[in-house]
């Protein structure tokens, strides 16, 4: 099994709590003795986790940076969720995330739906393993704890969601109406692409409704996907509080 490091204690702390990886060991410096990491090492310990007690130094050879704080684990691949767990529920929100090239970036991205309730996100085929430290740290733990469904065909996707009355949504400025004339039904789902790509044509021509952030100035470019998820995900957030 290939192993992946995760540093520092809230991404350590999110891979245990999430149960979404096979953590192989732990490692800590000997000389940490904080509340937070003594909470981890009993998790750890309870799942049946080996826990190797480090030097300083030795840790900071094997972590990417210096921003460790003397604990990381060894892990396996994610699992992913199957989408038809979500889809029959009464209230769905789900956020199909398309073109966001950096791992900060959809770090951040993951990080903003988890914290507004979203109940998963629907992503491409594409291999994050590699930025797994980047992405789970750029997002305090929610990429370990939020649904992640990989979709190989997003138009079967978007066919598969619309069947089950999951109106569809895209934050995309053509034909589109301001975000804040809009009523979010009970099951939707907003498609946010990175500021650089964007939406593919593919899944904009399956836009049930486009919507757009109304700006107070006259600045023409696009906002960055993490600033554009907030706005999105917390109008449907007030929205449901609201009625």
């Amino acid at each position: 099994m290939e192993a992946y490091i995760v540093e520092g204690n809230i991404s350590v702390k999110a891979v245990l709590q999430a149960k979404r990886r096979v953590v192989q060991r732990i490692v800590v410096d000997a000389k940490k003795k904080d509340k937070d990491t003594s909470y981890i090492l009993r998790l750890a310990k309870k799942q049946g986790i080996t826990i190797q007690a480090a030097h300083r130094e030795e840790i900071d050879t094997l972590a990417q940076g210096k921003t460790h704080g003397g604990i990381l684990a060894y892990c396996g691949e994610r699992k992913y969720q199957s989408i038809e767990d979500i889809v029959s529920k009464e209230n769905v929100f789900l956020a199909l995330v398309e073109g966001v090239e950096d791992p900060f970036n959809f770090g951040y991205v993951l990080r903003t739906l988890y914290a507004a309730g979203c109940d998963g996100i629907i992503v491409g085929k594409r291999n994050w393993t590699s930025a797994v430290n980047t992405v789970t740290r750029a997002s305090a733990g929610a990429s370990e704890y939020i649904n992640i469904f990989v979709s190989e065909d997003m138009e079967a996707t978007i066919q598969q969601m619309k069947k089950q009355q999951i109106t569809f949504l895209c934050a995309q400025r053509k034909d589109a109406i301001s975000l804040y004339d809009y009523h979010f039904p009970k099951k939707c789902c907003i498609a946010i692409g990175g500021e650089m790509r964007g939406l593919s044509k593919a899944v904009m021509a399956q836009s049930d409704q486009n919507l757009f952030i109304p700006y107070r100035s006259e600045f023409r470019n696009a906002m960055t996907a993490a600033a554009s998820t907030a706005i999105f995900a917390f109008e449907l957030v007030r929205q449901k509080n609201t009625f």
